[in-house]
């Protein structure tokens, strides 16, 4: 399994695959919503919590809801995201947030040990890879501001 992180560059869209269904098979919905919690505690004490509701419990957690939901759903599993929030369209609904190349590194790098974890639960490491090579090209998507 190769967790390395992508050069990001601003207004790049490289083309993104995703997730193998197998992952969110093996993983299942709940610890597929535990593996999203996990990585929304780490960032609450990191240095991007900034970018994220950290001080209203409230906002917090349907910021976890709405991230597991659309994860979930592009890991195809079912339309949450889309049933409760209307179309993805992630790019915009991220652009109120200076998301820089630096701030996408730490949000990945919070989800790289959470993810090597899954080996021991069972999951299949090729799996797990085509949920990282996912996340790492389409937050690419996302960075807005300059570093």
């Amino acid at each position: 399994m190769n967790l390395t992180i992508t050069d990001g560059v601003i207004g790049v869209r490289p083309p993104v695959t995703k997730p193998h269904p197998g992952f969110l098979h093996q993983v299942g919905e709940e610890r597929f919503r535990k593996l999203v919690d996990d990585h929304y505690d780490l960032i609450r004490e990191s240095d991007i919590a900034f970018l994220f509701p950290v001080n209203d419990e409230d906002d917090f957690n349907q910021a976890k809801k709405h991230a597991a939901d659309f994860l979930l759903q592009i890991s195809g599993g079912p339309d949450y995201f889309s049933q409760d929030r209307g179309e993805p369209q992630m790019v915009g609904r991220h652009a109120p947030f200076r998301i820089d190349d630096a701030g996408r590194r730490s949000w990945l790098e919070l989800y790289a040990p959470l993810l090597a974890a899954l080996v021991d639960e069972g999951v299949d490491e090729a799996y797990i890879q085509s949920f990282w090579d996912y996340l790492d090209v389409f937050s690419i998507w996302l960075i807005n501001t300059p570093s």
